[in-house]
C-alpha cells in the first residue's frame, strides 16, 4: 500500500472551518477516487503540532494519478487560504497487514 501524509498547519481562528471542509467535503471525494483505501484528518494531541491529512492507496500509480488530477487541485484550493504555512507531503510504502483469524 501507498500512504501519503500531508502535514498541515492552519491560521488562528480557521481550524474549525478547515476541519469542517476536510471532513464534510474532502474525505467523501477522495474516498471515491480509484484505488483509495482511506482518507482522514489526524488531529494533534498537542495543539502546537501539525494536523496530518492521511490518504492510503492500493498502489503508487493510483496516488500519482489522483495528485495529477483536477479533482486534487480543486480540493487543495478549498483549504489553501486557511494554511498558516505551506503543507509538507511525505510518502511511504507499507505492506498490506496480514489478516488475523
Amino acid at each position: 500500500m501507498f500512504v501519503r501524509l500531508t502535514y498541515l498547519n492552519f491560521l488562528p481562528g480557521k481550524v474549525d472551518e478547515a476541519k469542517r471542509i476536510y471532513n464534510e467535503e474532502i474525505v467523501r471525494i477522495v474516498r471515491q477516487q480509484m484505488g483509495n483505501i482511506d482518507c482522514r484528518l489526524l488531529e494533534p494531541v498537542d495543539p502546537e503540532d501539525d494536523y496530518i491529512s492521511m490518504t492510503v492507496w492500493n498502489k503508487k500509480e493510483d496516488a500519482i494519478a489522483y495528485q495529477a488530477s483536477e479533482i486534487y487541485k480543486d480540493l487543495i484550493e478549498r483549504v489553501q487560504a486557511l494554511y498558516s504555512k505551506n503543507p509538507e507531503l511525505k510518502i511511504y510504502f507499507t505492506e498490506k497487514a496480514l489478516e488475523t483469524a
